[in-house]
């Protein structure tokens, strides 16, 4: 099975393909540069959910193995996994941990009214959420010791206490906020292929501290997180898992 993996910037990008060891091949396709690395080709498709929409759907289209010559059939991913560093609800997700989404919530798409915030879904359109394989989650989480909870997608991060306590008040299972997830997720369900999302928690949701971000120790955990998937993938190959 390939697996996509969507990041934002490419420091992301090379803390995933430094778990595996052979050397990734670089490839062109229409709108992003693959880095290739066994059975995963790991992207980084910029930030926020826009750019990451984006380029997820650009190299789900093209599928992988597209490159190989004419008349080669491409070979479609099996899953697609939002990855990269992010901010951890404290105390739940402290700085230096692992956390698998269980849910994939846009926590900022909707409406302000004068009684607050009405996400798209409660406005009749759209929706706010993606579940990913309930299964694949815990196998994941069990490989990594990762904590397991919902990732919010937010267009700005968070900079406040106040902004802080109102996410976890609307999303109560939310453990971590990144940029990118919702965007994934949204390209991947087009292309009916399961999404994963995964991130190493460098800061706290919160006040922001740049001198309290520890960015090196979470991209050595995402590295760590990826060295300890493969096994866990290769499990995961017929379609009831893929849904289970």
């Amino acid at each position: 099975m390939r697996v996509l993996v969507v990041t934002a910037v490419p420091v992301e990008r090379d803390a995933v393909t430094r778990a595996f060891t052979d050397e990734p091949q670089i490839l062109d396709v229409p709108g992003a540069e693959l880095h290739r690395a066994g059975a995963f080709d790991v992207v980084a498709g910029g930030a926020g959910p826009a750019s990451a929409a984006a380029a997820a759907a650009f190299a789900l289209a093209s599928g992988a193995g597209a490159e190989v010559g004419p008349g080669a059939g491409a070979e479609p991913y099996g899953l697609v996994v939002s990855a990269g560093i992010g901010g951890g609800f404290a105390p739940d997700a402290p700085v230096g941990s692992l956390v698998v989404a269980s849910g994939i919530v846009a926590a900022d798409l909707g409406a302000e009214t004068p009684d607050g915030f009405v996400p798209v879904t409660a406005l009749g359109f759209g929706q706010e959420r993606f579940v990913p394989p309930p299964g694949l989650v815990r196998d994941v989480a069990a490989a990594t010791g990762a904590l397991t909870g919902e990732v919010l997608t937010v267009s700005t991060v968070t900079g406040s206490a106040g902004r802080a306590a109102a996410l976890r008040t609307a999303h109560p299972h939310a453990v971590a906020e990144a940029m990118e997830g919702f965007g994934v997720a949204e390209a991947a369900e087009r292309l009916r292929v399961p999404v994963l999302e995964i991130r190493a928690v460098s800061n706290a949701v919160g006040p922001r501290d740049r001198n309290a971000w520890r960015i090196g120790d979470a991209l050595a955990a995402l590295t760590e997180a990826f060295g300890k998937l493969t096994p866990v993938l290769e499990g995961w190959t017929t379609p009831h898992d893929r849904h289970r």
